[in-house]
């Protein structure tokens, strides 16, 4: 039995424009949801007679799917037609409908067989709410992709060096900025791919010819802060990773007979230690002396590390980034399955902060970093809206229709965790993203539950 799939958004580009997005690179990871644990393995070819294969979850397993691409049809449009799978059959049809110079209908159809005849079947409504709930986040991100695009006008194509290119933020900021049209240089630690620059932070080593007509630099990589219980020695690693890597990167731009205009450092909001009520801007002072959290030292020395660019005349963004929101890793998804479970609660107090930001706008205000001649220096990525862990405890459980009934005391957080507990979990800093406000940066998620909704496909 065949079923048909069609969802449609009217989009702020030309038929002309948006089909060019799809053609480009990341395409289809900018667009697949979050909570979905889809892998690109191999791409061939293009739109026009090309071939991708994924790696897909089918229930608790992983299945092979390989496609291939078409361009035709009465219209603008271009097909992809499964040749392996987990479908009977498969055929997704992407038409491109002009309604204007500057607008255009996005209509994807797709027509498809269930396996396994009528015992298929019983899946037959799981599998049309998937897609449903899968398209709405696609075509809501594409619109504000393109609306966000827009805002910066016509840009000549960079050429974009990133570290950290397999980390979360990374894994969505890519193909954010192939799509846009730019040109990414991975720098990485093994396992080059022709475009990319091997590098050796532990070790010192980075070629500074490999980075010559580079125009930016973002830089994200970084040994995790969270993870497993703070030892001296896990601690020294994940200050080293930071200050000798971003002090090498940093030193070695200075270098160039032609440095890129600017550097993006990422940094976080854990610089600010624990401020309680107090609003933080990027002119609020930093603690310093024996009291300080092992964050907050980690942060200035990560930010100290930038000088030796900002010493060469390159514009550095000191990127100091929130708790962000995406079920594709960092907290959230430590958080949710109690939270399903029925067992979520605030941690200790809940008076204390938590300063998040959605995925899709760290990844929109790094772009905005990039393109913003006006910014340097520390601006920070957070959401206009800091919240409590105690409303964050119950927007949370709100959006998932569970109960939120299961505090966790902070005693037994730090018996669990340690120092870690009081720092990361327990600590409150109520930031204000004032330089991106003062800047023009227009927010796609101004409340958690929004953003929550949006990265949940709630």
């Amino acid at each position: 039995m065949s079923h048909t799939f069609e969802q449609s958004t009217e989009l702020p580009a030309s038929a002309e424009a948006v089909f060019a997005w799809h053609a480009r690179p990341g395409a289809l990871e900018r667009m697949v949801p979050p909570w979905e644990k889809v892998r690109v393995l191999e791409r061939a070819g293009g739109l026009e007679s090309g071939r991708i294969v994924l790696e897909v979850p089918v229930g608790p397993l992983h299945r092979r799917w390989v496609a291939e691409h078409r361009v035709g049809g009465p219209g603008l449009e271009f097909t992809d037609r499964q040749v392996e799978g987990p479908f009977a059959s498969w055929v997704h049809t992407h038409r491109f409908e002009p309604l204007g110079a500057d607008c255009c209908r996005l209509v994807d159809r797709i027509v498809y067989r269930l396996p396994f005849g009528a015992a298929g079947e019983l899946a037959a409504g799981i599998v049309a709410g998937r897609l449903a709930r899968g398209f709405r986040y696609r075509h809501r991100t594409l619109a504000d992709d393109l609306t966000a695009l827009a805002r910066y006008g016509v840009r000549a194509p960079l050429t974009i060096a990133v570290t950290g290119a397999t980390g979360l933020v990374a894994r969505s900021l890519l193909p954010f900025l192939t799509t846009a049209g730019h040109r990414i240089r991975r720098v990485v630690r093994s396992l080059p791919g022709p475009e990319d620059i091997l590098w050796d932070p532990a070790g010192g080593r980075l070629d500074p010819a490999a980075l010559e007509g580079v125009d930016a630099v973002v830089h994200l990589a970084g040994e995790s802060i969270a993870g497993a219980r703070w030892t001296d020695r896990q601690k020294r690693r994940i200050l080293e990773s930071r200050s000798r890597g971003t002090t090498l990167l940093a030193e070695t731009i200075g270098r160039l007979r032609r440095p890129p205009s600017v550097l993006i450092s990422a940094s976080a909001i854990g610089v600010y230690g624990d401020r309680g009520d107090d609003v933080l801007t990027e002119r609020s002072g930093l603690r310093t002396g024996p009291e300080t959290f092992f964050v907050e030292q980690v942060g200035q020395a990560w930010e100290e590390a930038t000088e030796p660019a900002e010493r060469a005349g390159i514009r550095v963004v000191q990127a100091r980034i929130g708790i962000v929101l995406t079920p594709a890793g960092g907290a959230l998804p430590a958080m949710m399955p109690p939270f399903r479970a029925g067992l979520g609660g605030r941690m200790g107090s809940g008076r204390q902060y938590m300063s998040w930001i959605g995925i899709d706008d760290v990844v929109g205000a790094l772009y905005h970093a990039l393109v913003t001649e006006s910014l340097r220096g520390p601006v920070n990525l957070t959401g206009p809206t800091p919240v409590t862990n105690a409303l964050f405890t119950e927007t949370l459980g709100r959006v998932l229709r569970r109960p939120t009934l299961f505090p966790v005391p902070a005693a037994a957080l730090k018996l669990a965790l340690g120092r870690m507990a009081d720092e990361l979990l327990l600590s409150s800093a109520r930031v204000d993203p004032e330089r991106l406000r003062e800047t023009g940066y227009v927010f796609r998620h101004e409340e958690l539950e929004a953003a929550l909704r949006h990265v949940l496909g709630r």
